[in-house]
């Protein structure tokens, strides 16, 4: 009876490729082949221009490994996505800790936290250029205002405050995307579990460790993978802000893929910095994807 029924079925299967045939068209066009593109222009000297490239195999890569401008910006990427990462998931289960607290107004502050999600990368850097101005920026002038003129600092210009600038700008503006998903998860938790755990004679401390961080531990792992992600992509407030410096200090390696790639004219160079780049987030997302996964807890 089963291989009657397997006979039956298997005609059919072509079906699914015709259904599949325009996604798969669409991502072999604008994924794959391009991405094969890059792997093969890694390997030449192409200037992104001329028809012209000349196979020099692995030099590109030498020349990123015993790079120092290389070295530099993958520790500011490392530096900065680290900064990004934890700070963002803190204050945005801080944030949805206290959201899932409010009675009232609970769409009202729960929109308010996400308005800076909507605001582009492009935006939000000259926002916070202007804020960040050392003459007229709202900071320093909060700090004189308030008779703290010593502290005012040229925020952008100096090399002491420029990655932690940057970092700012980041965890304000993605904050309140992670505060949505710690907040989904936190609505999900039974409130009967809780009320099992009070009556039980557990304090506010031992619920939130032993019962509502288990419970939301998957929130724990998509939102830290977004926000790893995201940090080694950084791009658009840099180039806004910085545009990379002062000097290398806040060059990253996606700027540095963008600085040497279009306007350096060594296309084949940063093509290379972006596979290397691409195999840095695979096995970073790897690694933080196997702890993570190992902490959840399976309902």
């Amino acid at each position: 009876m089963k291989e009657n029924l397997l006979r039956v079925k298997k005609p059919r299967d072509w079906y699914y490729w015709i259904f599949m045939a325009p996604a798969l068209l669409l991502f072999s066009l604008f994924i794959v082949a391009p991405t094969v593109g890059s792997v093969y222009y890694s390997f030449t000297n192409w200037d992104g221009i001329s028809p012209r490239m000349n196979f020099i195999g692995l030099q590109n890569y030498i020349e990123i490994f015993t790079s120092a401008r290389f070295g530099n910006a993958l520790k500011n990427t490392i530096i900065l996505t680290m900064f990004v990462s934890v700070l963002e998931n803190v204050f945005a289960l801080a944030l949805a800790l206290l959201v899932d607290k409010v009675i009232k107004a609970k769409n009202f502050f729960r929109s308010i936290f996400y308005i800076p999600v909507l605001v582009s990368g492009i935006v939000s850097g000259f926002i916070w250029k202007v804020m960040y101005n050392y003459n007229f920026g709202v900071i320093n002038s909060m700090l004189r205002g308030m008779g703290l003129e010593n502290l005012t600092q040229d925020w952008l210009g100096d090399t002491r405050f420029t990655l932690i600038a940057i970092g700012t700008v980041l965890v304000w503006k993605g904050v309140g995307y992670y505060m949505i998903i710690y907040l989904a998860s936190l609505q999900s938790i039974s409130a009967d579990v809780l009320e099992a755990a009070m009556i039980d004679g557990a304090g506010p401390w031992q619920k939130f460790t032993k019962i509502t961080m288990p419970l939301i531990s998957g929130a724990f792992t998509v939102n830290f993978t977004l926000s790893l992600i995201n940090g080694l992509k950084i791009f658009d407030q840099i180039n806004v802000m910085t545009d990379g410096g002062p000097g290398f200090t806040s060059e990253t390696l996606v700027y540095l893929l963008y600085k040497v790639g279009f306007n350096e004219g060594r296309q084949g160079f940063g093509t290379a910095v972006g596979i290397v780049l691409l195999f840095l987030i695979l096995i970073l997302n790897g690694a933080q994807q196997k702890f993570l996964k190992s902490r959840e807890v399976q309902l």
